[in-house]
């Protein structure tokens, strides 16, 4: 009987054990957050979103137009800023008055930040690092610079490298697309000489983005891009993306069609956020019929979730969705 009790006795040590790993690897989860111009709706110039770590790091991704500000109450602290090109619907040329100030299929940004850009202020504000590729660390530094912060918080990351702000591990990959300097940012007699002339300024390759959390899940944020060879070489074959953040909206970026071409043969995640669908999307909170966001959502081999603003998505390791999708 003794044997019998030491037995039941480390059964029982095992299953509370078992049971205690199992809710710590189910609370080990990154939660997404999207910020958007209208709560509980995916509208079009929908852009940025919150990474948050199991450490408490968090990431802001593509500040755009939908952030009302540094003072927009939904980015609490920020420890990085990330933004994959310089085009204004990224950067944010100009930003909403207030969350839910406008209509979702007609979203306003009369607020004129063109000179020093939404993710420039925020970032400063937050005290956060500005993490980007190409030649755009010394441009978004000189921005900070010239509103009294410190341009040695515009960090570079190129290709191939990765560089480390709390638990997340933050690398840059490729993207195909442009990545102009407007006039307006520039500012100064160069800036109105590009203006006059119709064109842009240089800041190199557009870039993606891959984090890698504390948890172990690997995310693909592809930026504007087209289909690239790397999506399969670099995001999955090396990086093993779980959960992607897909460019769906044409014209400017791959179509759904494209677009669901590479979640479904080239990356293979188990999980995927549509971006940059360029429409309104959702009525409601649901999609509405003969959009993209339809047609790529009907397309995808895997789940897709539709990021809308101000609701938290949490991912476990492996990309699945444990709650809020």
């Amino acid at each position: 009987m003794k044997a019998n009790g030491k037995l039941l006795g480390l059964a029982g040590i095992i299953v509370a054990a078992s049971m205690t790993f199992g809710a710590a690897s189910q609370a080990q989860t990154v939660k997404v957050t999207p910020l958007g111009a209208v709560d509980g709706e995916f509208c079009p110039l929908d852009r940025a979103m919150i990474f948050e770590d199991p450490d408490g790091t968090r990431i802001l991704y593509d500040t755009g137009r939908t952030v009302a500000g540094p003072d927009d109450a939904r980015l609490g602290d920020i420890d990085a800023v990330l933004l994959s090109h310089m085009h204004g619907d990224h950067l944010g040329d100009r930003h909403i008055e207030a969350v839910n100030a406008s209509e979702c299929g007609k979203p306003s940004f009369p607020v004129d930040v063109r000179s020093v850009s939404n993710t420039v202020q925020i970032a400063n504000a937050k005290d956060a690092l500005i993490v980007t590729g190409s030649e755009m660390p010394g441009i978004l530094g000189g921005k900070l610079k010239s509103i009294g912060g410190d341009p040695k918080k515009s960090v570079l990351v190129r290709f191939g490298a990765s560089r480390m702000v709390g638990g997340v591990k933050i690398t840059t990959v490729p993207a195909v697309h442009s990545n102009g300097v407007s006039g307006d940012f520039l500012g100064g007699p160069l800036g109105e000489m590009l203006k006059t002339a119709g064109v842009t300024a240089y800041a190199g390759p557009p870039t993606g983005y891959v984090l890698t959390f504390s948890n172990g899940l690997s995310v693909y944020l592809s930026g504007d891009t087209g289909i690239t060879a790397e999506q399969d070489t670099v995001v999955r074959g090396h990086y093993g993306a779980k959960l992607v953040v897909m460019n769906i909206g044409d014209t400017y970026t791959t179509g759904p069609t494209e677009a669901a071409y590479v979640v479904n043969d080239l990356i293979q995640p188990a999980s995927v956020i549509p971006s940059h669908a360029n429409e309104w999307a959702t009525d409601g909170g649901v999609v509405r019929s003969g959009t993209r966001t339809e047609a790529f959502i009907n397309a995808v081999n895997v789940a897709a979730h539709v990021p809308l603003s101000g609701k938290t998505m949490a991912f476990d390791a492996s990309g699945m969705c444990a709650s809020g999708c």
